[in-house]
């Protein structure tokens, strides 16, 4: 299991288009791909609970693959991340 802390950092947050590019990422993997706020988990697979987390610009959140690709998930999705979903 690998676990890495991401920052929101695009204004409008992890809000319906943010979560697409995520959704179609995570979703490349075959590890188990969860999002953590507080005590709220969620499927990175699934776009209804990334949206359910309702992710504010400044949000810390928590990445945590478990799987054969695992490592590399965690890499490229922090990247995502730390792009702002492409969004200025």
């Amino acid at each position: 299991m690998k676990e890495k802390k991401v920052k929101i950092i695009n204004k409008a947050g992890l809000h319906a288009r943010a979560a697409v590019p995520v959704v179609n990422l995570a979703s490349k993997f075959s590890s188990t791909i969860q999002i953590i706020k507080d005590d709220s988990i969620v499927d990175a697979k699934s776009i209804m609970g990334l949206l359910l987390l309702a992710a504010s610009c400044g949000t810390e959140l928590l990445i945590r693959a478990t799987g054969e690709d695992e490592e590399l998930a965690i890499q490229e999705l922090e990247q995502l991340f730390n792009s702002g979903f492409g969004e200025e």
